[in-house]
């Protein structure tokens, strides 16, 4: 087992965590609470990428425009499999692993993938010589994120690694599948959670779990 993140907490703290719990939909299982997962809001502030995350104050959505896209909190209401309507898909890509797709992506808001778990998985590899890669709901198989759009994938690469998770920017979304809900939290219009909108000075950057995007199109 590889060492904790620098930004691990293993318990939500601040505001945006508090609220996040009180209106969760589901319970994370107990590998999605343990040592390999971090709070998106024990992020802030913290050691890894300080200076992309430690931004002494957030810019508002409304800045950016039209984006991100905003969905009613009932996106994330209880359906057939915690807030997604079905189980995450058995065979997923990039040897991402499905245990932690189904904690993550259906019963979780709060918790992500611990920071640069990519780097553990063959996604880079795989997308690197790809061109524009389609990235797909691990849930329903529908596309979420096209990337890289409007910059190299070399400035693709390198942002995720500051970050610690595949970032992507407004025009890399495909709108017509995302949403963005209250404080931030990115979510398929089917329910699946993908991750945090944190924007940083160019705008608008979701920051958003592997294993949530490692599904297959159907």
């Amino acid at each position: 087992r590889s060492a904790p993140s620098p930004c691990h907490a293993s318990e939500p703290s601040g505001r945006m965590a508090q609220v996040r719990t009180q209106r969760a939909s589901g319970q994370p299982t107990t590998s999605s609470t343990s040592r390999r997962q971090v709070p998106f809001a024990a992020l802030i502030g913290c050691s890894f990428a300080a200076v992309a995350l430690a931004a002494p104050s957030r810019p508002s959505q409304a800045s950016s425009g039209k984006y991100p896209v905003e969905g009613a909190e009932s996106i994330m209401a209880k359906k057939a499999h915690g807030t997604c309507v079905a189980s995450p898909q058995d065979s997923i890509r990039y040897g991402a692993s499905g245990e932690k797709a189904n904690n993550i992506a259906c019963y979780n808001r709060v918790y992500a993938e611990r920071a640069g778990y990519f780097l553990q998985t063959s996604w880079l590899k795989d997308v690197r010589e790809a061109g524009v890669t389609t990235y797909y709901d691990v849930v329903t198989g529908k596309p979420l994120f096209r990337a890289p759009v409007g910059r190299s994938f070399d400035d693709f690469e390198r942002e995720s690694k500051v970050h610690g998770w595949p970032s992507f920017r407004d025009e890399e979304v495909v709108w017509e599948n995302v949403r963005s809900i209250g404080d931030g939290e990115t979510v398929s219009v089917d329910g699946t959670h993908l991750g945090h909108n944190l924007p940083d000075g160019k705008g608008n950057r979701y920051c958003i779990n592997l294993v949530s995007i490692a599904g297959n199109p159907v």
